[in-house]
């Protein structure tokens, strides 16, 4: 199985972004390859003019074509998820999210931008034809310390709990999806026999 990590943070130094290497970390660690994109890596003249010929923009494109899921990433502004992840989800082909489950992951300064992702990301998702987007997970800043370490920083053992019970979710989803098209493929060669 692949999953895309899509971090939609701008910034070098990002809790959104710790969320996300922590989720990466386990979903590692349960046998899933993960490919890691940042806005912040893309070059910022491709995504503002919308250069689809750029061999970046491929690649990401091609990255979302060949994923089972996502992990989408943001920090909450103003009450919304990053504009800078909307540029990157407007360069994926219109049905780019067919068939793949998708766990949004969001971070903000309380919890009354929580609903950010209900309202703000679960519409452009659906936009892009994503059949699954499972119940996202809201952390607040207080939740995430920034540290030494492979994932950047360090969760509380709450927001622990709930990104990986989220990450069982996310995984099950991964593996029914995976399993039902095996099933089809096998179908299909049986009557092609």
């Amino acid at each position: 199985m692949l999953v895309v990590s899509l971090s939609g943070s701008p910034s070098l130094t990002s809790r959104s972004g710790v969320v996300l290497a922590h989720a990466g970390t386990w979903l590692a660690q349960h046998g899933v390859d993960v490919t890691t994109l940042r806005i912040r890596d893309f070059n910022a003249e491709d995504l503002l003019f919308a250069r689809f010929d750029s061999p970046q923009v491929q690649a990401y494109i091609e990255a979302v074509r060949q994923a089972d899921g996502l992990l989408i990433g943001t920090p909450v502004y103003k009450a919304s998820f990053s504009g800078a992840l909307k540029t990157l989800l407007d360069l994926l082909p219109e049905r780019a999210l067919y068939g793949k489950v998708v766990l949004p992951l969001a971070t903000g300064g309380s919890m009354a931008h929580m609903l950010a992702v209900d309202y703000a990301l679960k519409p452009v998702l659906s936009a892009l034809k994503s059949q699954e987007v499972l119940h996202g997970i809201f952390a607040i800043d207080s939740q995430i310390s920034y540290g030494d370490g492979p994932e950047g920083g360090v969760l509380d053992q709450v927001l622990t709990e709930r990104l990986h019970e989220g990450l069982e979710h996310f995984l099950r989803s991964l593996q029914h999806r995976l399993h039902t098209r095996q099933k089809a493929a096998g179908t299909h060669l049986q009557l092609a026999l």
